[in-house]
């Protein structure tokens, strides 16, 4: 089994502090993003979809997608449940994480790769070239402050971002949080339960092992 990195990218890390979490190692094999190596044709052959991380098995399937890949750890490896225990948290996990990725994290991808000269093609990640957009990049910039206030809104009623338990919710939460630094975004000075969360999990050992 291998998994296909790039840690200093925001999508590697996610799946990084999930098997840290979960205490799982795996053979890294390292994809160069600033080389494009994610566009190399054998890379192309294993995950036509160009990206990073992508999970390798020992019989040659391919996972990519961060999704498919901490689902198939979730399974294969049930203890430290990350995706949530009951069939109700479960389905809470999955709504927050899915929550912060269309609205947070994909908010900053809009804004990084609509303005940042070295992505002026290749304005959105995967096998084909989009130009950039100073719509979608202004659209970005409006949307991460709400981002901000509703996650600040619901950790005031929890101590995590989907209930009581550590998650991958918390996890792409903590990495848009980061990623937002790219673009010169920080969690507002209002959005205090936002900010005590942020630092809370800042602190746990996975985080600090992936940063």
């Amino acid at each position: 089994m291998k998994l296909y990195d790039y840690p200093q990218a925001p999508n590697p890390r996610r799946v990084n502090i999930f098997l840290a979490e979960k205490g799982i190692k795996v053979d890294r094999v390292t994809v160069d993003l600033g080389k494009q190596e994610q566009l190399q044709p054998e890379y192309i052959a294993k995950n036509p979809a160009c990206d990073v991380p992508m999970l390798e098995l020992d019989d040659g399937t391919c996972i990519s997608q961060i999704r498919g890949i901490t689902h198939y750890f979730e399974a294969a490896y049930p203890d430290i449940p990350m995706l949530g225990k009951t069939p109700a948290e479960k389905g809470l996990v999955e709504m927050w994480e899915h929550l912060a990725t269309m609205n947070g994290f994909l908010a900053v991808a809009e804004v990084f790769r609509n303005t940042v000269k070295g992505f002026s093609n290749r304005a959105m990640a995967g096998p084909h070239n989009y130009p950039q957009s100073a719509e979608l990049a202004e659209r970005g910039a409006l949307r991460l402050p709400n981002f901000f206030k509703d996650f600040d809104q619901q950790l005031a009623k929890n101590e995590y971002v989907a209930g009581d338990a550590f998650s991958l919710a918390d996890i792409t939460t903590l990495v848009t949080c980061d990623f937002a630094k790219w673009i010169k975004a920080e969690i507002p000075e209002d959005c205090s339960h936002l900010r005590a969360w942020y630092t809370k999990v800042s602190d746990r050992p996975a985080v600090k092992a992936n940063p």
